[in-house]
């Protein structure tokens, strides 16, 4: 009866509570975090720091709960920026309970954060996700015992089957009002000494100070971002830093842990060793990560070309019927050619190459969710030591071949200023997708047979050369700072696992809208502003496209490209276009040579039989798409660019690095062609 009215009072006292979910990567926080929220979420960035928050909210049991989902980090020392913002976060005032999401089958590695969560004396709830994981091995987790250990809320939970999620919450409600907790792990006298001397000077200084332990603890290894903001004395108290001592204590601790509440420990990760013994093998792991991206964008033409017939089929009789019909209102030539030839013309293009984008995305989604990605960056770790960089930058660099855009901002996870100056320098090298249409395109008209090749080959070059400019910026780096030194890699290996396909759809389906929204937007604008240069002259509307703005542009330009054998104006003003996004490249060439159906397959062969008309060959495609690969970012890059090293002298260095970069790439590759 007690218990009845208890459970009504908690259900007729609605209140608002702040929850902060944090984790180790690859832990299924944010997987967690998207479960409650749906989509309904608000992304921006930190106050003044450009690390992105997610937030989201929803009603449970009358209670508004107010979700913010923090950086993935290992531990709340402050090295990378992700660790400093979580930190932050953490202890302020801004939080009112947190949920440490923890992989319930790696339970030993996520345990350290745990402990230090609970040194700050804020409320905390365990989250054990991947619990299905846990009984396909046949492990088992005393969750009562570890409960008592650790003395916080430990609640079973699987994030992927949304199981265990109101119990989560009830939990964090009630654990919300308790109030002070036992200590929980106690470290060697000497060590508990000194913590207690500091934790009484920082209480005396401070008497609402409610995580000072915390402090003390940081105090004893030597945080600089601690003991630089902290006035009390502690000279007397602290001669060395104690950071392995406490680590090794704890890690003490886990163990303990780990042997009274895991059983059957021994038969995880049997089938992650037995792959890993070959895919990071030391002398095959790379070439077989590169025949897995082979295999990826040979899937990406074969199957996405199929479907591309069909896109291009629909667009073509959309075509014919909006011509028609605007013929049939009786609007006039200028608005129905800005209309189908321009606006029409211009987005359907890029939007023909959709299936394409999807199944690269779709490729990449599933090798990042299975847990393979995170195999990469162990596998070049030798080669991006070797560059002076660690295996932790290789990330953002994958990350380049979706988009250009995530992959700078992943450069945060970089724990220092210079690996992400030289790693945002190298991302632009990688082939993003907006560059596939370009090469689709190229490659398929020149190259027949050995398209995919064709294209295939513009990955591999644009990561080499990446690696390579990294290197000598390392050189220069190295003369200048005799100091400088390379930052090991410290990334886990999760769990191989079957990728879970709500994770995959919502990964594809974010990446496609955003290409949506760039067809919807900057193509749109870019196709509607091109179709005016190249209609218009100094006399007004031109039928003749040689006579426009456009074509004096392309014309001014021309010389500069000739050397690479791009010396054409047509091909000129298209690569001006792309500076707004590269997949613009596709649709400027059909409206500057006058396709209106370069979306189909007819279309294509009229442009192949233009450019060979124009002494345009497979040299010159060739030529063309390294030049792509290289050029100078889109806008949405270099404005990310500037706004990550708020810098304008960088970008306007990394705008102009990387074009002359692409000039001497693509003059090397045409003029050398040129002698066979």
């Amino acid at each position: 009866m007690n218990k009845s009215k208890e459970i009504k009072s908690y259900t007729q006292e609605p209140k608002e509570l702040r929850v902060g979910f944090i984790g180790n990567p690859n832990s299924g926080k944010t997987t967690l975090f998207n479960a409650y929220t749906g989509a309904k979420l608000k992304v921006a960035n930190w106050p003044g720091v450009t690390v992105e928050k997610k937030e989201g909210a929803f009603k449970h049991h009358n209670h508004i709960y107010k979700l913010v989902d923090l950086p993935g980090i290992y531990s709340l020392t402050s090295y990378s920026i992700e660790e400093k913002i979580s930190r932050q976060f953490i202890l302020s005032d801004d939080v009112d309970i947190i949920i440490d999401v923890a992989d319930a089958s790696n339970l030993e590695r996520n345990l350290y954060l745990a402990l230090q969560l609970i040194e700050t004396g804020k409320p905390i709830v365990l989250a054990l996700n991947m619990m299905d994981i846990v009984e396909e091995r046949g492990m088992e987790i005393d969750v009562h015992r570890l409960h008592e250990m650790l003395n916080i809320p430990v609640i079973p939970v699987c994030a992927k089957r949304k199981t265990g999620l109101d119990i989560l919450m009830h939990a964090v409600s009630h654990h919300q009002e308790e109030g002070e907790k036992k200590l929980v792990l106690k470290y060697r006298d000497d060590l508990e000494n000194k913590i207690n001397v500091l934790t009484d000077r920082l209480i005396k200084q401070d008497p609402n100070l409610t995580n000072a332990r915390f402090y003390a603890i940081k105090l004893l290894e030597n945080d600089q971002e601690v003991m630089s903001n902290c006035s009390i004395e502690f000279s007397d108290i602290i001669d060395c830093s104690y950071e392995s001592d406490i680590i090794n204590q704890k890690y003490d601790f886990i163990e303990k842990v780990i042997e009274e509440v895991v059983v059957n420990k021994e038969s995880k990760s049997r089938l992650t060793e037995k792959v890993d013994s070959i895919l990071t093998h030391k002398i095959w792991g790379i070439p077989i990560f590169f025949g897995l991206m082979a295999l990826v964008f040979l899937l990406t033409f074969i199957v996405g070309d199929a479907i591309k017939g069909v896109f291009e089929g629909w667009l073509e009789s959309f075509c014919e019927w909006s011509a028609d019909s605007l013929l049939g209102i009786g609007a006039g030539e200028v608005l129905t050619s800005l209309i189908v030839d321009g606006i029409i013309t211009g987005v359907g293009t890029i939007l023909t190459f959709l299936p394409n984008i999807a199944i690269l995305f779709l490729a990449l989604a599933f090798l990042e969710d299975s847990g393979y990605m995170a195999r990469v960056s162990y596998v070049m770790n030798g080669i991006m030591n070797k560059i002076g960089l660690s295996g932790k930058a290789f990330i953002p660099m994958l990350l380049g071949f979706g988009c250009t855009v995530p992959a700078i901002m992943a450069t945060r996870t970089l724990d220092t200023k210079r690996d992400r100056l030289k790693t945002i320098l190298i991302t632009p090298f990688m082939s993003c997708s907006a560059k596939i249409p370009i090469y689709v395109l190229l490659s398929g008209m020149f190259f027949g047979k050995y398209a995919a090749l064709a294209a295939f080959s513009m990955y591999v070059i644009g990561l080499v050369m990446g690696l390579f400019t990294a290197y000598l910026a390392t050189k220069v780096e190295k003369k200048v700072n005799k100091k400088a030194k390379t930052n090991n890699l410290l990334i886990e290996l999760p769990e191989y696992k079957t990728p879970n396909a709500n994770s995959i759809i919502l990964y594809v389906w974010e990446n496609v809208k955003s290409y949506l929204s760039k067809a919807g937007t900057t193509i749109f604008l870019a196709s509607v502003l091109l179709w005016f240069i190249l209609n218009f002259g100094t006399t007004g509307y031109v039928e003749d496209m040689s006579l426009s703005f456009g074509a004096s542009i392309g014309k001014f330009i021309a010389p500069l490209l000739a050397p690479l054998g791009l010396g054409f104006w047509q091909i000129g003003i298209s690569l001006i276009a792309g500076l707004a996004a590269k997949e613009v490249v596709v649709s400027s060439m059909g409206i500057v040579l006058g396709i209106a159906n370069i979306d189909t397959a007819a279309g294509v062969n009229t442009m192949q039989m233009l450019l060979e008309g124009m002494g345009f060959g497979s040299l010159n495609a060739y030529s063309m798409m390294i030049f792509v690969l290289f050029y100078t970012p889109c806008v949405a890059a270099l404005a990310v660019i500037a706004k990550e090293l708020k810098s304008a002298k960088w970008t306007a260095f990394i705008f102009v690095f990387q074009l002359l970069f692409a000039w001497f790439a693509s003059f090397l590759v045409f003029q050398i062609g040129s002698l066979f």
